[in-house]
């Protein structure tokens, strides 16, 4: 590919459009499973689901078939809020065969976490394996939380509810000296029993506080789920009387969240005259109306299969079977859309190992696979850029940046492995006006899904083309794309700083290694316009002679004309433009504003340090 690094730009895109993908279903998967309340995967390339059942049994379903897993109805009772509640499989469980289970006591006046084995060769755990892990004394019967799940930190995190009863009379979700009303993250992996407290828990070694707490201030955490591209957690705590609520962690949060119960129920005070300090306020609240009284959490929809859905939080109403998504933007603004009024009592969501997402309903006892709109990629508003300044809009030749939903099977960079670049990469092509774009990069990071593309050179003179992505011969609908001769965009680091290197002793201009006058640096750049001794699309650009652009280019740095030496496609690149220049004499020190023109149009201001 050349001698330069390829510096992948990912823009902030925003949501996915709404309108797209609104063919939302339930298609039945499994049936016989009564007061489901859990739906797990082991994660183990087996492509199993299991089953939690309130009265203590869990059932593994594969092809379509289920059978037995686990039966403890002997250690508790499904009555109302109380039974088996929750499982979690540790990482690398194939090898590992050991589980772990939330469930109450026969009285529902304790909730246990325990570890179960499955004997070697067998397809059914010893229900005799029992290892207890942690007890919770329960002063009423309800509000027992229940969810047990290993986040990306390899720790098991376990909601407990405030302790029951109504507004929590004890206040145990403000007091940091019990386990209820919180999330709690502690160590059983590290053959340590019965298990250890992280030392980086937010209230280890706090006089008075338990070490094993994560997040407080919830009233009944009952299903949380963890957001496997970004690591984020995300929480359904059942509300009292007026609101149910939506909670968010980020990924890089280090704990210690108050949530608010009992102070605030939602966006308002439960107590007279509260206080909002120290309260972290949900994401979204929605009230008891429309028979809309116990929200059931969900997951953040990474699956393949319904490009609609992807990076969608879907979550319900137990008692009125409404399903919605939340999107949040990349600037951390919130849109909530009703999915479906599917008339179902669900009591849990789950994953698969593939990321495709199922629900239970609890009475009827049914698993449902849910599906939405076609598998051909969406695209994000403002869809197709510049791959330098994320302008909108193509130029003749440039690298060019897609951005889309459903164009990848999961986190990582695929890149072309040579050139002339391919016209299909992943399962992956790009089609402007019909003619199929050379692929650089297929991008997947934190969730955002990007191409970066050649346009190709036959657009020259067209003012708009069409635009069309697909993935594995499912094509998206097209999008209209306006085209500029010339859209000078200077490629950089971070959206601030260009990426500049020393000709003398090649490196990149950094704070340690900054630019001085007199010395001669390039830079690399998208949209300079035609150019002479042109290359094929998707071939590399040649070197002796070199494709000049046929405008002149100027640039000035901290606003004093700068000389440009070179100006034309980088040689042994394909898409990217290359401006070579010598610092002036009297160009101040710090950071600087580089701007380059052609023919009249300038680049956006990027900035370039100087010693």
């Amino acid at each position: 590919m050349g001698s330069m690094k390829v510096f992948l730009m990912t823009a902030a895109t925003a949501a996915a459009l709404w309108a797209q993908g609104t063919d939302f279903r339930l298609v039945r998967f499994a049936g016989d499973l009564p007061l489901t309340t859990d739906i797990q995967s082991p994660r183990d390339g087996t492509g199993r689901l299991f089953a939690v059942m309130q009265r203590g049994e869990i059932r593994v379903i594969s092809g379509g078939v289920t059978r037995p897993f686990l039966n403890i109805s002997s250690r508790t009772r499904a009555n109302s809020e109380c039974g088996l509640l929750g499982l979690a499989f540790p990482p690398d469980f194939g090898r590992k065969q050991y589980f772990y289970v939330n469930y109450t006591d026969p009285n529902c006046r304790t909730s246990i976490v325990a570890r179960y084995r499955v004997p070697p060769g067998g397809e059914a755990a010893n229900p005799d394996s029992e290892e207890v892990i942690l007890r919770q004394a329960q002063p009423f019967a309800n509000h027992n939380g229940g969810q047990i799940r290993f986040g990306p930190d390899g720790y098991l995190y376990i909601s407990f509810g405030d302790g029951g009863s109504g507004g929590d009379p004890q206040n145990n979700g403000q007091s940091l000296a019990t386990l209820l009303g919180k999330i709690l993250r502690i160590d059983v992996e590290s053959g340590s029993p019965p298990y250890q407290v992280p030392p980086d828990n937010p209230f280890v070694g706090r006089q008075g506080a338990r070490g094993e707490i994560w997040a407080y201030g919830l009233r009944n955490p009952w299903r949380f789920s963890f957001d496997k591209a970004t690591g984020d957690l995300w929480i359904g705590d059942v509300g009292q009387n007026r609101a149910e609520e939506v909670n968010f962690q980020p990924s890089w949060s280090r704990g210690g969240e108050n949530y608010g119960w009992r102070r605030w129920e939602g966006l308002r005070c439960f107590e007279a005259g509260c206080s909002g300090a120290g309260v972290v306020a949900p994401v979204l609240e929605y009230t008891r109306e429309q028979d809309d009284v116990s929200v059931t959490g969900g997951f953040v929809y990474r699956g393949t299969r319904w490009p609609a859905l992807i990076g969608t939080y879907l979550y319900a109403d137990y008692n009125s079977g409404r399903i919605w998504g939340i999107r949040v933007d990349s600037n951390g603004n919130i849109s909530n859309r009703l999915l479906l009024a599917s008339g179902r009592n669900i009591s849990t969501f789950g994953e698969d190992e593939d990321g495709e997402l199922f629900l239970a309903d609890h009475g009827a006892g049914v698993i449902y696979r849910i599906e939405s709109g076609s598998s051909a990629p969406i695209f994000s508003p403002n869809p197709v850029s510049n791959a330098a300044s994320f302008d909108a809009g193509l130029t003749p030749g440039s690298l060019a940046s897609v951005f889309a939903i459903g164009i990848t099977n999961g986190p990582g960079v695929v890149e072309a492995p040579s050139l002339p670049l391919p016209e299909s990469m992943a399962g992956v092509r790009v089609t402007v006006d019909g003619i199929d774009a050379p692929l650089l990069h297929v991008v997947n990071l934190n969730g955002r899904e990007q191409i970066n593309f050649q346009t190709p050179w036959e657009i020259s003179g067209q003012t708009s083309v069409r635009v069309t992505v697909s993935k594995d011969n499912q094509t998206s609908s097209a999008v209209e794309v306006p085209v500029f001769e010339k859209q000078p965009g200077v490629f950089t680091s971070n959206g601030v700083d260009a990426i500049v290197v020393h000709v003398v002793n090649p490196a990149l201009v950094s704070a340690e290694r900054p630019l001085v006058a007199g010395q001669a640096a390039y830079f690399y750049m998208t949209g300079l316009g035609s150019v002479s001794n042109r290359p094929r699309t998707g071939a590399a650009s040649p070197g002796n002679p070199a494709a000049e652009t046929r405008e002149s280019v100027s640039a000035t740095i901290g606003g004093i004309p700068t000389p440009v030496t070179f100006a034309g496609l980088a040689p042994a690149l394909a898409g990217v433009y290359q401006v070579g220049i010598t610092v002036p004499p009297g160009t101040g020190s710090g950071r600087q504003d580089l701007i380059v023109t052609v023919g009249g149009v300038s680049s956006r201001v990027v900035s370039v340090l100087i010693q």
